[in-house]
């Protein structure tokens, strides 16, 4: 029984590895495929509560990106990511309100603020997500899940994975991450300073619509 054991995890290993390759090749082949739309994705907390000061920014942001022809896609759930889901839906009704959920034990549905809502079991998969369909992310004050969303972008982008993109950070909470990296990873010649390039730090609404509405206007313009 063991050795058939083995044999079946042997043979479902390999199976998996060929599936994940599948998937990596039809990703590869959609993204350079490309869109009709500028997407944008925002990475953000589920545990912000409504009409607090946070909330509200990440609802006023989003609604003017939505205003600037810009779809807004979250994780799909409460928070920072309803905030931006419900401003995508009140900034424009051509702009587009995207959700990729996956289910978890404080998470069991979407929000209410979706116009498209795709489904995923594992985070993995959610995030290979985000990647494919966005151009540009925009991450607010959040925990490890909005770390581990901020990391990963930054990662893929460093080894080519994906195109580059701006990856703006909103608020003070970021200050003391970026200056670590620096005082540490980088002044110790674990990274380059060329790492940097796409990472962009503000302290307000205004000034990531200042950086990402000429992206807007050039996306659009070469789909003429």
């Amino acid at each position: 029984m063991q050795v058939q054991e083995k044999t079946v995890r042997k043979f479902l290993s390999k199976k998996i590895q060929q599936l994940n390759n599948i998937v990596a090749d039809l990703d590869a082949l959609v993204t350079e495929i490309g869109t009709d739309y500028y997407r944008v994705s925002i990475f953000g907390s589920a545990r912000i509560k409504p009409n607090t000061e946070e909330y509200m920014e990440v609802y006023d942001l989003a609604k003017k990106l939505a205003k600037n022809n810009a779809d807004i896609v979250t994780g799909g759930g409460p928070g920072l990511m309803e905030a931006a889901n419900a401003g995508a839906k009140d900034g424009s009704s051509k702009s587009k309100s995207f959700g990729l959920h996956v289910d978890l034990p404080f998470e069991t549905s979407p929000n209410e603020h979706l116009d498209i809502t795709y489904h995923h079991k594992r985070f993995s998969s959610r995030l290979d997500e985000f990647m494919r369909i966005s151009h540009a992310v925009i991450v607010t004050p959040g925990g490890i899940g909005t770390i581990l969303e901020l990391l990963y972008t930054w990662q893929l982008i460093q080894v080519s994975h994906i195109s580059e993109r701006p990856i703006i950070l909103v608020g003070k909470m970021w200050t003391g991450l970026l200056e670590w990296m620096e005082s540490e990873p980088l002044n110790k010649q674990l990274i380059d300073k060329s790492d940097f390039n796409n990472i962009k730090i503000v302290q307000n609404v205004d000034e990531v619509i200042v950086l990402l509405k000429p992206l807007i206007n050039k996306f659009y313009a070469k789909k003429i």
